[in-house]
C-alpha cells in the first residue's frame, strides 16, 4: 500500500530564513556596515567551485560583500597561515569561509587552530565545535547540521522525546548534530559502517538522519511507512546525477515524509552561512563600539 510520503523541500525554508536575514542586513547598513566574508579555495575543485558560485550569488542576493580568495593546489602551510591572519586582523571582514578538506601537504587542524573563531562562520574551528559539545549555543554551528535543525523546525517536526538515528559519525555532521539534536531534547542513537544490523536500528526510529556518504546505501528495509527521513548525502550515482545515501526512487511513497536528492538540506546550507555571517558581523561590530 502507498503512503502519502511529504517531500520536504529547502526553498520555503530558506525563504523563511532569508526574510530575517536580510531585515538584518539592512539594519546593519543604516549604520553604514556592510556583511562582508572571505572565501578561501585552495586548487579547482569542481564541487567547491560551484558552492562558491552558490555563496556569492547568495551574497548579492541578500545585500552582503563576498571576496575569494583563490590559491594555487601547492600553496605552502606559511602562506595559507599569513591570509587567515590577516583576514583575522581585518576588520571589514566579519566572516571567514575555507574549502575542505585542503591538500594532503597542508595541516588541517593547525590551520583551523588559527582561525579566529569570531569568524569562523563556518563552525569548524575546535573553539566552535568545543562550544557545540557543552551545549553552548554563542558559537557557530558546522552549516549542515543547523540546516537540519532549521529544516525540523520549519515543517514542525516534533523533536522532543522523538526518537532520532543519526547514521555517520562525522565531525562535519553525525557528531555535531547529534549533539544539536540533544539539545532539542530528542533521544538519540548514532549508527555508522560498523554498526550491526544497521537497518533493525533505523527502522524503529521516528526519524533518520542519513549522512554516510554512500551512494543510495539506505534502501527500503532501513524505514518504516512512519519514518520520517533527512538525507544530507550528497554523491555521484554512477550516471553523472546526484542522488543522496537513501534510495530515493524505492523509498518514497513508503515512509511519513522524504527529501529529494537535490533541493533538499544542501539548499538551505548556504543560506545558514551566511547567517552565520551576518551574525558575525553585528558581533563583531558591537565588540567594537
Amino acid at each position: 500500500m502507498p503512503v502519502e510520503t511529504v517531500k520536504l523541500t529547502g526553498k520555503p525554508v530558506v525563504e523563511h530564513l532569508r526574510g530575517n536575514i536580510k531585515i538584518r542586513v539592512e539594519k546593519l547598513k543604516e549604520n553604514n556596515i556592510v556583511p562582508r566574508i572571505l572565501i578561501i579555495r585552495v586548487g579547482n575543485k569542481e564541487d567547491d567551485v560551484f558552492y562558491e558560485r552558490s555563496i556569492l550569488k547568495n551574497c548579492s542576493f541578500l545585500g552582503i560583500e563576498g571576496e575569494v580568495k583563490e590559491l594555487t593546489y601547492n600553496v605552502s602551510m606559511e602562506e595559507l597561515s599569513k591570509i587567515i591572519e590577516d583576514a583575522n586582523d581585518d576588520d571589514s571582514i566579519h566572516g571567514i569561509m575555507m574549502f575542505r578538506p585542503l591538500p594532503e601537504h597542508l595541516e588541517e587542524k593547525k590551520i583551523l587552530e588559527k582561525m579566529n573563531p569570531k569568524k569562523d562562520i563556518d563552525g569548524m574551528t575546535p573553539v566552535n565545535l568545543g562550544k557545540i559539545f557543552e551545549g553552548d549555543i554563542s558559537g557557530f554551528s558546522p552549516c549542515t547540521p543547523k540546516a537540519v535543525i532549521e529544516m525540523l523546525k520549519y515543517y514542525d517536526i516534533p523533536l522532543q522525546g522523538s526518537n532520532v538515528v543519526v547514521a555517520g559519525r562525522s565531525l562535519v555532521v553525525g557528531k555535531p548534530l547529534t549533539m544539536l539534536l540533544l539539545k532539542e531534547n530528542a533521544t538519540v542513537t548514532i549508527c555508522h559502517s560498523k554498526t550491526k544490523n544497521m537497518s533493525s536500528i533505523t527502522s524503529k526510529a521516528d526519524l533518520v538522519v542519513a549522512a554516510i556518504g554512500k551512494a543510495k546505501f539506505m534502501g527500503q528495509e532501513y524505514f518504516s511507512e512512519s519514518s520520517i527521513v533527512i538525507d544530507v548525502g550528497v554523491n555521484d550515482d554512477g550516471k553523472g546525477k546526484i542522488c543522496g545515501d537513501v534510495d530515493y526512487d524505492n523509498i518514497f511513497g513508503k515512509v511519513k515524509a522524504l527529501t529529494p536528492p537535490t533541493g533538499g538540506v544542501g539548499t538551505i546550507t548556504t543560506t545558514i552561512l551566511l547567517e552565520q555571517a551576518v551574525r558575525a558581523c553585528e558581533m563583531i561590530t558591537s565588540d567594537q563600539h
